[in-house]
């Protein structure tokens, strides 16, 4: 059957990868010059099935709260009078529970998993090459509290599987020697060896070249501006380039994926399908090392400032924080620069005069959240239309097997995980709110 994927990210690439492995016919649509240019641009390049574990937590609303009023605060919430923010907002609330922590770090734990090994066979089928690490992941702390705290969540993720090593101080410079100038300032970590890290958007990019070496169809720089509907099922999506002056056109297919990251929510507002999901602004900034001998190899989390820290050959990524605000990736604001310079500030208070942090990088990119961090994955209630959303910060540790998952679902094969696919019963949590169908004004 024919396809149109409609986004070019690590999840909508992964999808088109697995479907042409189906024997699909694949066309994929994005509004961008290249694949992986939003969200999986220039993320915190971490692979980390460690660390899924969704925000929602029971101590999270009171962290929350006395985040508010702080600029640089983690995770920072910016009320606006928008619907969909408070509906998801009320959403995260409900999700605050010690049971559903544990139901959705389950369901987390077995699509990173799943997804790790389908990541792992497309490396060794393709040979890509996007300065992977396999040294595993560090995640350190500053207070004794929180290294406590930590060794609670790691217990937890060894329950269903996940080998998060507790550490002391001497064995987390055993296993980072570079973070010994900051080595009095911590009090323990945890470590997972067989996490890794790695830059998303070369991967995204290189897989999508060989994508269309296998006859996929790419259409850059195409804004999608509505989906067409007849008889309950989609029937067209209409679109225009956005720079050659050509008119606009229909593209017609047997079967659509939605995976337009944060986008696809109000994509498919039109056709009375309300998903759950809402933009968290995340920041990073990329700096070149001047002593990269002396730079750290392993991935780090920073627990204190809530931050990765990826090494990209002669490169650093620092990555982190998020802003419920609306659709905003602007860099020019005076939170946006703040944010910004607390990132290069941290990196060099833990390794200083390792990076030139002269000349930054910086990115801002909209995560695709959900309140339970649970992506939508399967088939919706439009009968050709299936769905591929919400990874929030995980997209890169889940792309890979959330492109195999959706590709089996949609070839009537049923994936081999343990997980809570759109089509099966839908966790209350995170409902359809379904409309009727309708075709989309001016059609």
């Amino acid at each position: 059957m024919h396809v149109i994927v409609l986004g070019a990210g690590i999840i909508g690439v992964s999808t088109a990868w697995h479907l042409l492995n189906e024997g699909h016919q694949v066309t994929v649509v994005d509004r961008q010059p290249d694949a992986a240019l939003e969200t999986s641009f220039a993320n915190g390049a971490q692979i980390s099935v460690s660390f899924c574990e969704p925000w929602a937590n029971a101590g999270a609303p009171l962290k929350v709260a006395k985040w508010l009023l702080r600029d640089d605060s983690p995770l920072l919430f910016r009320p606006r009078l928008d619907v969909h923010q408070w509906r998801w907002g009320l959403s995260f609330l409900t999700q605050c529970t010690d049971a559903a922590f544990a139901r959705n770090v389950r369901q987390l734990v077995a699509l990173g998993r799943y997804s790790h090994e389908s990541l792992k066979s497309v490396v060794a089928a393709t040979g890509i090459r996007y300065d992977r690490l396999e040294r595993g992941i560090l995640h350190f702390f500053s207070s004794q509290a929180d290294f406590e705290a930590g060794a609670q969540a790691a217990e937890l993720m060894r329950q269903v599987g996940v080998d998060r090593r507790v550490l002391d101080r001497d064995a987390v410079l055993k296993v980072e020697p570079a973070l010994a100038a900051f080595g009095p300032n911590i009090h323990g970590g945890t470590f997972t060896p067989s996490d890794e890290s790695g830059d998303a958007m070369v991967f995204t990019q290189q897989l999508a070249a060989r994508c269309r070496a296998r006859g996929a169809t790419f259409l850059h720089d195409t804004a999608i501006q509505r989906i067409d509907m007849a008889g309950g099922q989609i029937s067209g999506v209409r679109v225009r380039h956005l720079h050659d002056g050509s008119p606009a056109r229909t593209l017609v297919a047997d079967q659509y994926v939605a995976a337009a990251g944060s986008y696809t929510a109000p994509l498919l507002r039109q056709l009375g399908i309300w998903l759950n999901i809402y933009p968290a602004k995340g920041y990073s900034a990329t700096l070149n090392l001047k002593r990269p001998q002396d730079a750290s190899v392993v991935s780090l989390l920073d627990d204190t400032r809530k931050i990765a820290i990826s090494r990209l050959g002669d490169r650093i990524r620092i990555a982190g924080t998020a802003e419920m605000a609306g659709y905003d990736t602007s860099l020019d604001g005076a939170v946006a620069r703040k944010r910004c310079a607390a990132l290069v500030q941290r990196y060099e208070e833990l390794f200083p005069g390792v990076a030139d942090t002269t000349e930054p990088q910086f990115w801002a990119g909209l995560r695709p959240s959900t309140p339970d961090n649970i992506p939508y994955i399967g088939r919706s209630r439009v009968a050709n239309l299936w769905l591929n959303a919400g990874h929030g910060t995980l997209g890169w540790t889940h792309g890979a097997g959330s492109g195999q998952a959706l590709a089996e679902l949609m070839s009537g094969k049923r994936p081999a995980l343990n997980f809570g696919f759109c089509g099966d019963a839908l966790p209350a949590s995170r409902p359809f709110v379904p409309v009727k169908h309708r075709r989309a004004a001016g059609t």
